[in-house]
């Protein structure tokens, strides 16, 4: 039955703060709510200067954004209602002073806990001072908010890798976060460093590790403060709005395939039988929207803290073999603009063939294309960049070798408490998407967004395309012939070999016009 609850009434006046919200999902948060919650009132937005930007300057560079073009062809006075406060979350109280904070203890209703560091290569200490450290600094300061009505927390469905099924409920963290935080604060980096492999455990890197951790204060605060937990997997680009395919980094699946349609990445190890667990990015931040008014709307408090699987995963199984036939027919199809060379790279499961084409596929092009910058007096960058995306690809394998399973019963059940038009507007439903559509158009918001390629070249990028496909076939042959040719003069059996080849040669057209005279 649909519920009588409505999205709109709930957050109708509500004043909200977001943390991270000049991020990727943050981006996309503050857009749906201005456009789907017109009604809404004033969205505060954590922001730091960056790159000698002031937070207003940044602000109104992040509003020329295709992003917000609907917003600022329809609706231009809602962004009036997003109020940039300069302050940051390696900060207690985020920098703000105490009359800021108490001005805003008497206006927010609802703080979304966004701001993390998503670099997974990033050391102990610059993860757990931002994912953890953070998290609970944004805790301390809602607890001083006297309205607040729901703290929703933004963690990640791969925060345990040690459980084979990551269920909608908390498991115990391998160390007190207390104990962690204490450490990064007294010990140097090389004591940090010397530390971290031991205090890891069974995560792959420093960001689970300290999302998990994280996970873990939120938790601990629940009898205090009103939380929510949402996981979501892996976010890629919009599924249809604000505009199909918007994305504004290169991480994740995008930049996977971005990178290989460049002909830059040529070699993955990937276990293309797995499911791709991964929920485009509007998709996300519907369900979290909802989940805020569905949680934040309870007349009763949960017995355990509520917790949200947010993926699609089990609505659309997708392979990661799947992802890479469609990307491999897209690009060929409408080739990206002068790749490095001619994207045909594969994904393996077997090491040994990964590490034979990173060499010859990754490393020594590389090399031989820094040879000639050097020669050119031109400044190298290919060995650089091919070390930053051996260093990402180590990163991501450990991610799609092994199979992720995230059950969801908890988002599931959020399409079924929303009435009929909160259905629509903020849907979480894809099993009828179409999915090679969507893969299709993640690689032209990539292409759009990211690489700031204009279509209107494609025609161009074709020709050039089809370039590439003949010097590779050529230089393919080449690199054989050079093979045998070294076997031939160090072994006699392939000698041998040749020779025959060369008498069948020799003798081909003789016996080529004996069968033509039979045939006549």
């Amino acid at each position: 039955m649909a519920s009588n609850l409505s999205v709109k009434d709930f957050y109708n006046s509500k004043n909200i703060l977001v943390t991270g919200g000049t991020g990727f999902m943050g981006k996309v948060l503050l857009e749906k709510l201005l456009y789907s919650i017109p009604d809404i009132g004033n969205i505060y937005v954590l922001m730091r200067p960056k790159k000698g930007k002031s937070i207003q300057q940044r602000f109104e560079d992040m509003q020329r954004l295709p992003l917000f073009d609907r917003l600022r062809n329809e609706k231009p006075s809602t962004l009036k209602k997003i109020k940039p406060l300069q302050g940051d979350v390696l900060f207690d109280n985020f920098g703000l002073s105490d009359k800021e904070i108490a001005n805003l203890s008497e206006e927010i209703s609802m703080i979304f806990h966004f701001a993390a560091t998503l670099r997974l290569e990033a050391p102990l200490k610059d993860n757990v001072n931002m994912n953890t450290c953070g998290t609970q600094r944004a805790l301390n300061v809602a607890k001083k908010f006297k309205k607040l009505v729901l703290f929703v927390h933004l963690s990640t469905a791969f925060c345990y890798p040690d459980y084979a099924v990551l269920e909608e409920k908390m498991h115990a963290a391998p160390i007190k976060p207390a104990e962690v935080m204490h450490l990064i604060e007294w010990l140097d980096e090389k004591q940090i460093n010397l530390l971290t492999p031991s205090l890891l455990g069974p995560h792959p890197n420093c960001y689970t590790f300290s999302k998990r951790l994280a996970e873990s204060i939120v938790e601990s605060e629940f009898s205090n403060l009103p939380t929510v937990i949402v996981r979501p997997s892996i976010v890629c680009p919009s599924y249809k709005e604000p505009v199909p395919g918007w994305v504004d980094s290169l991480n994740g699946p995008v930049g996977l395939m971005l990178g290989a349609g460049k002909g830059v990445i040529r070699t993955m190890l990937c276990d293309g039988s797995l499911i791709a667990q991964v929920v485009p990015v509007d998709t996300a931040i519907n369900a979290i929207i909802a989940i805020g008014m569905i949680e934040g709307s309870k007349t009763e408090k949960p017995e355990v803290i509520p917790i949200y699987n947010v993926n699609i995963g089990h609505q659309k199984p997708t392979s990661w073999g799947d992802v890479l036939v469609v990307a491999k027919e897209y690009a060929r199809k409408y080739p990206l603009a002068w790749p490095l060379w001619y994207p045909n790279g594969d994904i393996t499961t077997n090491y040994l063939a990964h590490e034979f084409r990173r060499i010859f596929y990754h490393m020594v092009p590389a090399y031989f294309i820094d040879f000639i910058l050097f020669l050119l007096g031109q400044k190298r960058f290919m060995v650089r960049i091919q070390d930053r995306i051996n260093q990402g690809l180590e990163v991501l394998q450990y991610f799609t070798l092994r199979p992720w399973n995230f059950p969801c019963p908890n988002y599931d059940s959020i399409h079924s408490k929303l009435n009929e038009e909160d259905k629509i507007t903020f849907n979480t439903d894809l099993t009828s998407a179409d999915r090679d559509d969507y893969m299709r158009k993640c690689v032209e918001g990539g292409r759009i967004y990211c690489l700031k390629e204009n279509p209107a070249t494609i025609p161009m990028n074709r020709s050039y395309h089809n370039f590439l496909y003949v010097l590779d076939w050529i230089v393919k042959i080449f690199i054989w012939l050079l093979i045998f040719s070294l076997l031939a003069y160090l072994f006699d059996p392939v000698k041998t070999m040749f020779s025959y080849g060369g008498s069948f040669v020799k003798y081909l057209p003789i016996l080529g016009s004996t069968v033509f005279d039979k045939e006549i």
